[in-house]
């Protein structure tokens, strides 16, 4: 009704995919919370809780669900593998048309999953929130967040405000075509429009941390702006690296070429008595043409080795050390 079904023996409408890490003391308030919301909908799900190696008593409370909710699935992952990982895990085993993953600290609110579906309903291929309202700290976060986003929108052409937030609804075939790895979790969105998915974003709360202690630190901050290059890659020259290396390597060969050419032509008319008195200028031109090479060569064999992995790629990026009710085909059907 949602999406294009993916006709594998499992009707489920929906699932929803929560990556947790030592949050012990948010798990069970959310899983009730999160189960009336979805019996209330009255269509078919699957929640699908994703144990990121946590360390805490998450495993044990993750099980004791599990014996008591046969359409809730657990993944536990062999360690902390961050959650981009712990998501793409998620994905990788959810059965549902529509996909909605959030935070497992209570900071996203199930209650407004209906509203996210309501707004797929309208033909869009995926649905992000936007937190209008910030809970957190407002220079470790919320100034980060503000340029952090602006960035992503002018480098991807998204027009979203908030790429942070994992409080997000997909189709299908969308989430299919997507790849995850390093810490790509935040650019979706951006990694979506590559597809032409069509996007679009809700206002949602955030009623901060109640419980638990923030996984968020300025260590990250490096991280997210050298994802957001990579990001940029991907969309603009994944599939051709050729054009960003090969330009720049032909820019610095030009650059050479032209310091001979201007002392050849001084020589010529006699501004200069030598061309060999200004081995400064030789050497660089020497340096730039050489350089220049290399980025060409870079640039061709990075688009040899772009085409043979987009042919091969299949490589998993977490390992699974066990799961439970996973693949059975239960699922809660109203």
């Amino acid at each position: 009704m949602l999406s294009d079904p993916r006709n594998d023996g499992n009707d489920l409408e929906l699932s929803v995919v929560v990556p947790f890490y030592n949050e012990e003391g948010n798990i069970a308030e959310l899983h009730r919370r999160l189960s009336a919301v979805l019996d209330r909908l009255g269509e078919s799900y699957e929640i699908i809780f994703v144990n990121d190696g946590s360390t805490d008593g998450s495993a044990g409370i993750l099980d004791k669900i599990r014996q008591e909710h046969s359409s809730t699935k657990i993944i536990h992952l062999a360690r902390n593998y961050g959650q981009t990982p712990a998501l793409a895990a998620g994905f990788d085993h959810a059965r549902g048309h529509v996909v909605i993953s959030m935070d497992g600290d209570l900071q996203h609110v199930p209650e407004e999953i209906p509203r996210f579906l309501a707004k797929l309903r309208e033909g869009y291929d995926m649905v992000s929130g936007w937190r209008t309202t910030r809970s957190d700290h407002v220079i470790l976060r919320q100034f980060t967040s503000k340029v952090a986003n602006r960035i992503m929108g002018w480098l991807s052409g998204v027009r979203i405000h908030d790429f942070g937030t994992t409080f997000r609804a997909y189709r299908r075939d969308l989430l299919d075509r997507l790849e995850l790895f390093g810490e790509l979790h935040r650019f979706v969105p951006a990694l979506a429009s590559e597809f032409g998915a069509s996007i679009t974003e809700i206002p949602i709360e955030d009623p901060g941390r109640q419980r638990g202690q923030s996984k968020y630190g300025l260590r990250r901050v490096y991280r997210v702006m050298l994802d957001m290059l990579m990001v940029k890659f991907i969309i603009t020259y994944s599939t051709r690296p050729l054009r960003i290396f090969g330009s720049v390597g032909l820019l610095l060969m030009l650059a050479g070429v032209l310091i001979d050419a201007w002392l050849m032509a001084f020589w010529f008319l006699g501004k200069i008595p030598q061309i060999i008195d200004h081995e400064a200028l030789i050497l660089l031109s020497i340096i730039f043409i050489m350089i220049g090479s290399v980025f060409i060569a870079i640039g061709i064999n990075a688009e040899v080795g772009a085409r043979i992995y987009n042919r091969v790629a299949g490589k998993k990026i977490y390992t699974v050390r066990r799961t439970e009710g996973v693949g059975n085909g239960e699922g809660h059907r109203s």
